[in-house]
C-alpha cells in the first residue's frame, strides 16, 4: 500500500511525516505540500484527473485541508467533487467498501491536534504549565477559536518560546514527535486517523 498525500503547507508535511507511520505501519507515502490552503483548492481538480491516469489500485490518495472557520460542509463537498469529477471512489461515498481517496479536515486548524495530545505539548515545551488542559478553553481541541496556531502562539509566547514569532515547522516537528495517535482528544483529529487506517480494510476503519 502507498498514499500520496495532499496537504495546505510544510508544516502539516512535518507533522505527518512523524505520524503516519505510528498510524499506519509498513505503508509507504509521499507528502505533497502547496502554497496554502487556496493553491491547494485550485489546483486539486488538475491534480487528481492526472493521477486518475496513472495510479495503481492499491494505491490511495489524502487530502487534508484545514477548515479555517469555512463551513466545513461546503468544504467537504467541493473535495468530493473534485474526486468525482476526476472519477475516484471516496472513502465518503463507498461506505465500506473499497475507495482511492480520503478527503479530511482539520478542525479549525492542524495546531488543533496538537491541542488534543496536551502531553505532546507539554514534553515538548517542559516550560509550559501542566494545567493547560484543566482550563475550559483547551478541554474541547476542535472548539478553540480565532485561530488556534494563534492561540498556540500566544500560550508558547507565555511559556518564553518563540518571542519573534511562532515558527510552524519547527513546533510540528518538536510535538509530533512525542504525539501518540490513539490518546488524541481531538475528534477531526480521530476522524483523520480512522479514515487512514480503513484504507487496509473496513475492520480498521
Amino acid at each position: 500500500m502507498h498514499l500520496e498525500m495532499l496537504v495546505e503547507e510544510p508544516s502539516a508535511e512535518t507533522a505527518l511525516g512523524i505520524l503516519i507511520p505510528r498510524i499506519l505501519a509498513g505503508v509507504t507515502f509521499t507528502i505533497h505540500p502547496f502554497k496554502g490552503k487556496q493553491d491547494l483548492l485550485r489546483k486539486l481538480p488538475k491534480r487528481l484527473k492526472g493521477y486518475r491516469s496513472w495510479l495503481p489500485s492499491d494505491w490511495g490518495i489524502v487530502v487534508l485541508i484545514d477548515e479555517d472557520r469555512q463551513e466545513c460542509k461546503e468544504l467537504k463537498e467541493r473535495l468530493e467533487e473534485a474526486a468525482r469529477d476526476a472519477g475516484f471512489l471516496t472513502r465518503t461515498s463507498a461506505r465500506q467498501g473499497a475507495f482511492q481517496v480520503l478527503n479530511r479536515i482539520a478542525v479549525e486548524e492542524l495546531e488543533a491536534w496538537y491541542f488534543g495530545d496536551i502531553q505532546a505539548v507539554l514534553q515538548a515545551y517542559p516550560r509550559m504549565p501542566t494545567t493547560l488542559h484543566l482550563k475550559a478553553r483547551y478541554r474541547d481541541p476542535d472548539a478553540i477559536g480565532g485561530g488556534t496556531w494563534q492561540t498556540l502562539e500566544r500560550v508558547l509566547q507565555k511559556a518564553g518560546y518563540y518571542k519573534g514569532g511562532l515558527a510552524k515547522i519547527q513546533a510540528a516537528r518538536d510535538i509530533a514527535r512525542f504525539m501518540e495517535p490513539d490518546r488524541n482528544a481531538s475528534r477531526s483529529f480521530a476522524v483523520f486517523r480512522d479514515g487512514l487506517k480503513s484504507f487496509l480494510g473496513p475492520a480498521l476503519g
